[in-house]
């Protein structure tokens, strides 16, 4: 059963790639829509281990295209594809559909409910697709599922990330976040105590986890809020939300992140959870978000190969064994009320 990484190349999938070869030499097959590009890295790791035989599918990489769903099966075939990692945004569930209805598992590292909530009504008994993974959502929602737990359930949940704006970020990750500037979630800027960082204005941005931690914790309200390391480019990225609505507004903005690089690599999410008059908040930090992303799909990944999660459509905060994700990353969960008595 080998492992087809769409988007292997990018500043995601590369870190599913490479992390996945280390584990199951001969198996991972860097795929997207510039072949050259996938090729170079499955020819990199085949070299670094010594050969075709190891490091990816024989040093084999694949065109892919994901609006194309004949093409698409026609790769899972000759790949003998077992599992897919989609570290691109599709325009629909296309994918998703034709993989469960190949009995090929999915990891889709997306962040867009509109399109996790068209994957969530496919139905499977031979295959696992696993939504959620990454830091947000992914990390996310394991942190409020801990929060929850904690109080035996809760009224309320706000979940606070932290990205670093020094960071290079892929472009479509860039273009995502630029464009979701332009909508207007629920919610009002929020001061949060982060580790490392001190407190800080967050401001409620849509990602998908406080829509889907609503149905699968049943929590009523979840709000996510996001800040970067930078507090006056914070500030000023979301003073441009309204005129983010206009294209050109985005395509500049797209071209201004993706060129200047102002802060530093380091990412921090926190998860409070409210029941009553009780609290209950876990927080964790980490450098490169985009790794660390990669690194959550990758153990999912490991996790199914290994036959540990259930057929079906799952997010990560379902899926017991993957609850200490965290841990196995090497990242410290602390409770975040406890703040002042810890050092980070």
């Amino acid at each position: 059963m080998n492992v087809l990484v769409v988007g292997g190349y990018g500043a995601v999938g590369v870190h599913v790639v490479k992390t996945l070869a280390g584990w199951f030499p001969g198996r991972v097959v860097p795929a997207g829509r510039d072949l050259a590009k996938a090729s170079r890295l499955a020819e990199a790791i085949a070299a670094t281990d010594g050969g075709g035989s190891a490091g990816t599918a024989g040093g084999a990489a694949a065109r892919v295209d994901v609006t194309d769903a004949d093409g698409f099966a026609r790769v899972l075939e000759q790949h003998q594809i077992g599992v897919v990692v989609l570290c691109v945004e599709p325009p629909d569930a296309t994918v998703a559909r034709v993989c469960l209805g190949q009995g090929v598992h999915l990891v889709d590292v997306g962040a867009s409910y509109r399109l996790l909530a068209q994957v969530e009504g496919l139905k499977t008994a031979e295959a696992t697709a696993v939504l959620s993974v990454g830091v947000a959502p992914g990390l996310t929602n394991l942190l409020a599922r801990r929060a929850h737990d904690a109080l035996g359930g809760a009224d309320r949940i706000d979940l606070t990330v932290l990205l670093g704006a020094g960071e290079r970020h892929g472009a479509d990750a860039v273009r995502w976040t630029v464009g979701q500037l332009a909508t207007r979630p629920d919610g009002a800027p929020l001061r949060v105590e982060l580790p490392g960082f001190g407190t800080r204005t967050a401001h409620p941005f849509p990602f998908s986890d406080q829509h889907t931690l609503r149905r699968t914790l049943g929590v009523p309200v979840v709000t996510t809020r996001l800040c970067l390391d930078s507090a006056p480019l914070t500030a000023g990225l979301f003073a441009l939300s309204g005129a983010a609505r206009h294209a050109q507004v985005r395509r500049a903005l797209t071209a201004v992140l993706s060129r200047v690089h102002m802060g530093g690599d380091r990412f921090a999410v926190r998860a409070d959870a409210y029941l009553g008059d009780r609290r209950a908040a876990y927080a964790l930090a980490g450098r490169e978000q985009s790794r660390y992303t990669g690194l959550v799909a990758a153990h999912v990944t490991r996790a199914l190969l290994d036959g540990r999660l259930p057929p079906g459509v799952h997010h990560l905060d379902q899926l017991p064994a993957l609850a200490s994700v965290p841990e196995d990353l090497g990242l410290r969960v602390e409770n975040a009320l406890e703040f002042n008595r810890i050092s980070f």
